[in-house]
């Protein structure tokens, strides 16, 4: 049986459990460390960077399964992931709210998604479609997650369970102190490098983030130009882009661009940009890869990245299969990373 993930007033566990570590601490590795730490398990976060400077700031944020494999893991996850953020939005410290999303095509006829209609989404009426810039859409209520107030939250949050942060970065997962039985990997892009896993693509996301706009909704577009607008509480997040790179180099011509059509599709006068941010999403070619394995030393490695453009949406159905992993045994096919 899967665990409970959250609670509106969390109980802390007495630290019994088996000693963490977790390697990365963008929104999988601060989920997977408060729900280890709340569960009683000794947890240490290490990371060269950590919540407002890791890749997971630059995120919208809102819920919506995107770029991210395969599809029947990953409604699972998100399913499970919604039931929580649904419940944090009724908390204003965690800076999450349900808003109306609306998903438009620019050419031809969109149809919801069995997921999206089993949570009530509904085919938008023509009067309800820009016309001249889109051409059909449907709409659902999701959550939206503020990321300057959501990663402090999480931060926050496995502090007060007890859970360790370490600012440094590591060559190797067995470097990782030996008195830690237990290492998850939530180093998103950087498993490219860290395990040597060649499935793994970055793809740069630019936003540009403006004040606040009276949207009454989010609007998505995944028809190119990819165009998305997300408001947000304190203001909008503007997008956006989809390239295979590792460049986070702020590119204003992106940005140019994202503003132009914000503007255009809002039917507003172009808005001044108050913050630009790239991000790199954990594209896994073959799918996430969550799953355990095992060290030379023997110490279990669950791994926990590849959710591309998921990763909020993912976070904590990903956790709570990372927690089950933590206290199962090794299949007998497992062998160890050599």
């Amino acid at each position: 049986m899967q665990p409970r993930v959250v609670w509106h007033a969390p109980v802390v566990r007495p630290h019994n459990g088996r000693r963490v570590a977790i390697v990365g601490a963008g929104v999988s590795g601060l989920t997977c460390a408060v729900l280890f730490a709340e569960h009683g398990h000794p947890t240490t976060i290490i990371a060269r960077e950590s919540g407002q400077r890791t890749t997971s700031a630059a995120a919208a944020a809102i819920w919506f399964p995107y770029d991210a494999a395969p599809a029947d893991r990953v409604i699972a996850w998100s399913l499970e992931t919604l039931t929580v953020l649904q419940e944090l939005s009724r908390d204003p410290a965690a800076g999450v709210q349900v808003v109306e999303l609306r998903v438009f095509a620019r050419m031809g006829e969109i149809d919801a998604p069995q997921w999206a209609r089993a949570l009530g989404a509904r085919r938008l009426a023509s009067a309800e479609v820009p016309a001249g810039v889109f051409t059909s859409g449907y709409a659902l209520h999701v959550p939206v997650v503020d990321t300057t107030i959501y990663l402090d939250y999480l931060t926050q949050r496995a502090r007060a369970a007890g859970a360790l942060f370490r600012d440094d970065e590591i060559g190797a997962l067995e470097e990782i102190d030996t008195q830690h039985e237990v290492i998850v990997n939530c180093s998103g892009a950087d498993a490219k490098t860290l395990v040597g896993d060649a499935h793994v693509e970055p793809h740069r996301g630019q936003v540009a983030v403006v004040a606040k706009l009276e949207l009454p909704y989010a609007i998505v577009c995944d028809d190119p130009p990819l165009m998305y607008a997300i408001p947000r509480r304190n203001d909008c997040v503007l997008g956006g882009t989809n390239q295979i790179s590792d460049s986070r180099k702020i590119a204003p011509d992106d940005t140019a661009r994202i503003v132009s059509e914000a503007a255009r599709v809002l039917g507003i006068t172009a808005p001044a940009v108050v913050l630009e941010r790239v991000g790199l999403r954990p594209f896994r070619r073959i799918g996430v890869r969550l799953e355990a394995e095992q060290l030379c030393d023997g110490r279990k490695l669950i791994h926990n990245y590849g959710h591309g453009g998921s990763g909020f949406t993912l976070s904590w159905g990903c956790a709570a299969a990372v927690l089950v992993l933590c206290d199962s045994p090794l299949a007998e096919t497992a062998r160890p990373l050599t």
